[in-house]
């Protein structure tokens, strides 16, 4: 990599992780739009990693995984409907990415709000910055226009500019699957050093597997992570940067690139080998 792009990925990165603070109940609620028929709640519930867990029970786990901090809880009125709104706060805009990539669904629709949004005629949700949004509403009739604009100003109150982690455009969009970007915070394939993994999904010769990123910080970092996985598959260490096959006796034959503060990887649950293989990784190390 040239050191001035380098420079201009990591400014970017940067850039991309400071345009985001974090965000108050109270202004959180200051951000929401009045919208005619419909009244603010004066309640407003505020949600800590200690008790999460009364308010979402067994969902909880998965938040704190992904780094929670707060949840907001607050609603419009009209009459006996409502429209409840859950503002989670996590530690970084890639925790809020990897939440809501967590729990999207094949069955709900696409919109562009915030960094990405899904939603049906009862619910939406959306991420933009540290923060996942979900919303629903009891009302009978259909109010999903209503939610949208609701979730749109919200969305660019929190962070006008929100859009995908910056690593994951490095991923190439050709025979990707469609919205199937995700973050991993720890444990990628079962591995405790394996963390902070941006993966993508695929199709190609009627195989699917997953590309993926470990963003280690550093080159030392990425040799450190290295140097745990090739002792666990008890190859030598005397590995450098550049094309690897990392003989993962639990996850198969995985080949992958080291570069600079990146380790690149294709993995395939099945074990298969994936043609091609090769131009994939080479095309993500050259947009990084």
């Amino acid at each position: 990599m040239k050191p001035f792009k380098c420079t201009v990925i990591f400014f970017f990165c940067v850039i991309y992780s400071l345009s985001v603070s974090a965000q108050t109940p109270a202004e959180l609620k200051s951000w929401l739009p009045a919208i005619s028929g419909w009244t603010v709640s004066d309640k407003v519930e505020v949600f800590s990693p200690e008790n999460l867990f009364d308010r979402i029970n067994g969902a909880a786990p998965l938040y704190l995984e992904n780094n929670f901090r707060e949840m907001t809880q607050m609603e419009y009125t009209r009459g006996d409907d409502y429209i409840s709104i859950q503002a989670y706060r996590h530690a970084s805009p890639e925790d809020a990415f990897g939440m809501y990539a967590s729990e999207r669904s094949s069955e709900l629709k696409f919109f562009p709000v915030g960094g990405e949004a899904q939603g049906d005629d009862s619910g939406i949700f959306f991420f933009a910055g540290n923060v996942y949004v979900k919303m629903w509403s009891s009302a009978e009739e259909n109010v999903s226009e209503t939610m949208r604009a609701i979730a749109t100003r919200l969305a660019g109150s929190i962070d006008a500019n929100a859009d995908y982690p910056p690593v994951v455009k490095a991923f190439p969009g050709e025979d990707m699957l469609p919205h199937s970007e995700t973050y991993v915070t720890a444990n990628y394939i079962g591995h405790n050093f394996l963390n902070m993994v941006y993966t993508a999904k695929y199709e190609k010769d009627n195989m699917t597997f997953q590309a993926f990123i470990v963003d280690a910080k550093s080159a030392d970092g990425a040799k450190a992570v290295l140097e745990k996985y090739f002792t666990f598959t008890k190859q030598p260490l005397d590995f450098t940067e550049g094309n690897l096959m990392i003989k993962d006796r639990y996850n198969g034959d995985i080949p992958a690139i080291w570069k600079g503060q990146y380790i690149i990887g294709i993995f395939s649950e099945n074990g298969n080998k994936i043609a091609g293989a090769g131009d994939i990784l080479e095309k993500i190390a050259v947009s990084l």
